[in-house]
């Protein structure tokens, strides 16, 4: 026995040192070691293949670049986190279209490319100005620029190959999977009615929550079995961090103040002297984004901007230059370039009241003080700090996918930071905001996940109450039926104590009053004659009964005029979500790794950046 014990040991000694070595292989490649963050280590796998963090991290550096030069500033960290999940999703898609164009054999050849570029122009490329004759895009231009060597010096060449190539192949695919579509009369003859037959109807809602809650019992076994049956449609919970926030603020004086309105004083008579409002604009305002465009804000309806400045733009005469408008955000010189009704379109300038430069020396000298605190391997270094500086702290919750707010101000950056890889007790770096200085401590994460019973309970329990309430009240509901069909559906409803609506005009796809979009009342005021009392209607929250009062029903001649139009354009849509489709099916059965928020970790552990 023991002979036999020990001979099996050394084949399970060798089984375990196989699968050490292999583990450590992976745990060095996949760069998820405190020390193996290389421009080799896998920040993801999908079905096997790589992202590396060289290209990663490249990719990520050119797409923040691209948003930084559309807004004219640079994002914040909550910004950067949205930018790299949308850029994250689009290489994942990427790598499972190019896995699938192996898989189906979808090729392209150089002649493909080079027929396409020479007929179809890149967009980017036919809206330059250097290609356009007489406000027209020139295609002899176009072609002839293609065939000169500085196209190949320049790299247009080769970047042309890359995008004509991959959009060749994707049209090949979305060719195989979305070929067979032809929409029928019958099709589009309802679509077509569906948003042009209109009716009016006379209605009764009783409402489930007229229901007293200790009415209706569901049992625990109904709620299980509803979670059983429903479990894949439930949304996964989002992760939840509780953070605790010290706030450095940069207070400003009435002497600050009055310096901010003194320079927007002297900046206005420097336009009222001649001086060009969009070359001042680009060169003193503050708000960057509008800033680059010459301070344009393009046209806004009421109720887009602070109150102060709507009183503004809505009362100044086209044209005029404002005197300095008080906001929260500064002073502002404005110029109204046109008003129709409720929508504006204004240029504007804004000076931000800020620190004098020797008290804002000061708060940086305390903001020096606190970064001390930052990454500290103490999680009381952040109280302390607080302490010794005689800041105020406050404790915040957040959930994944939205930014951290603490007294009604935003801090920019923490929430990404708290859900991209930190641990509980970890310190942040200092955060550098407009307002002030925050430092941020990750008290407790949970990270997201599939909903349990648990979690569930209370809300089915809520919907399944409600139906039962429903249920309760049908009886009521085909009383009142009866009685609006016998005696008239005003007389009848009052006699029993109900007090009838009248909708407007509406459509199937519509918005109407109280039943609802796409509910069983909908149906009924398109199915039911005129004049007809129907049946009670069941929506998620009410019994209905209802008559119809009018029906207005689409035209059929003008539906046949623009029949052609609307099959190209209800079968491109149709082909379109197939693709769409597709692409998430293949994603859904995908095998994909996430190293993301463990190399985040690992690369803060080490004091490295991207």
């Amino acid at each position: 026995m023991l002979q036999s014990m020990r001979a099996a040991a050394k084949w399970i000694w060798w089984f375990v040192a196989a699968m050490f070595l292999i583990g450590f292989v992976f745990y060095q490649q996949s760069g998820l070691s405190d020390r193996a963050v290389t421009a080799g280590s896998t920040v993801a796998k999908v079905n096997g293949t790589a992202i590396t963090y060289d290209n990663w991290s490249r990719a990520l550096r050119d797409r923040l670049q691209e948003a930084q030069q559309r807004t004219g500033r640079t994002p914040d960290a909550d910004e950067d986190q949205v930018l790299e999940n949308q850029l994250f999703n689009e290489l994942v898609t990427d790598l499972l279209l190019q896995q699938e164009y192996a898989r189906r054999g979808i090729t392209v050849s150089d002649q493909e490319v080079q027929q396409a570029a020479m007929e179809q122009p890149y967009p980017p490329l036919a809206r330059s100005p250097e290609f356009q004759t007489e406000g027209k895009f020139d295609f002899q231009k176009y072609q002839r620029f293609l065939a000169s060597p500085a196209a190949r010096q320049q790299g247009v060449l080769a970047m042309l190959e890359a995008y004509y190539r991959e959009a060749l192949m994707k049209s090949k695919l979305y060719e195989q999977i979305a070929t067979p579509v032809y929409a029928t009369d019958a099709q589009l003859w309802r679509l077509w009615r569906d948003t042009r037959d209109s009716a009016k109807v006379t209605y009764v809602a009783l409402a489930a929550d007229a229901v007293p809650d200790s009415a209706v019992h569901v049992s625990d076994s109904a709620v299980k079995a509803y979670f059983d049956a429903h479990q894949k449609f439930f949304a996964d919970i989002p992760g939840h961090a509780v953070l605790t926030i010290a706030r450095l603020p940069r207070l400003v004086t009435a002497a600050d103040s009055a310096r901010a309105r003194a320079k927007a004083e002297a900046i206005r008579l420097e336009i009222l002297k001649g001086a060009k409002f969009e070359d001042v604009a680009k060169r003193e305002s503050a708000d960057t984004a509008s800033a680059a465009n010459g301070g344009a804000l393009g046209t806004a309806g009421r109720g887009a901007y602070v109150p102060a400045f709507e009183t503004a733009v809505f009362s100044l005469p086209i044209g005029a230059i404002s005197a300095p408008v008080l906001t929260p955000f500064g002073y502002h010189i404005i110029r109204v370039d046109s008003r129709k009704g409720d929508s504006v379109t204004a240029h504007h300038i804004l000076i931000p009241i800020q620190q004098s430069d020797s008290a804002a020396t000061a708060t940086d000298r305390r903001a020096d003080q606190l970064a001390k605190a930052a990454g500290s391997a103490s999680p009381l270094a952040l109280d302390s700090t607080a302490r010794s500086l005689g800041l105020e702290t406050g404790h915040v919750s957040v959930s994944e996918g939205t930014g951290a707010a603490w007294n009604g101000r935003s801090v920019p950056g923490a929430s990404a930071w708290a859900f991209d890889g930190a641990k509980p007790g970890e310190i942040g770096e200092l955060i550098d905001a407009d307002d002030a200085y925050y430092l941020v401590r990750l008290d407790s994460l949970t990270p997201s996940a599939k909903p349990s019973l648990d979690k569930l309970t209370d809300q089915i329990r809520s919907l399944l109450a409600r139906e039962k309430k429903l249920d309760q009240l049908m009886p009521k509901a085909q009383q009142l039926a009866s009685a609006a069909a016998a005696q008239g559906f005003e007389q009848g409803a009052k006699s029993l104590g109900y007090f009838p609506m009248t909708t407007p005009l509406f459509s199937r796809t519509g918005p109407t009053t109280a039943i609802g979009i796409g509910t069983e009342a909908v149906g009924a005021a398109f199915g039911l004659p005129v004049g007809k009392v129907g049946e009670p209607s069941r929506s998620r929250t009410a019994l209905v009964v209802e008559r119809v009062d009018s029906r207005s029903l689409a035209d059929s001649m003008l539906w046949d005029k623009q029949k052609a139009l609307q099959r190209s354009q209800v079968e491109q849509r149709i082909r379109e979500q197939m693709v769409q489709q597709y692409v998430q099916n293949l994603r859904q059965n995908a095998k994909i790794v996430d190293n993301r928020k463990a190399l985040q970790a690992a690369t803060r552990a080490t004091g490295t950046t991207s």
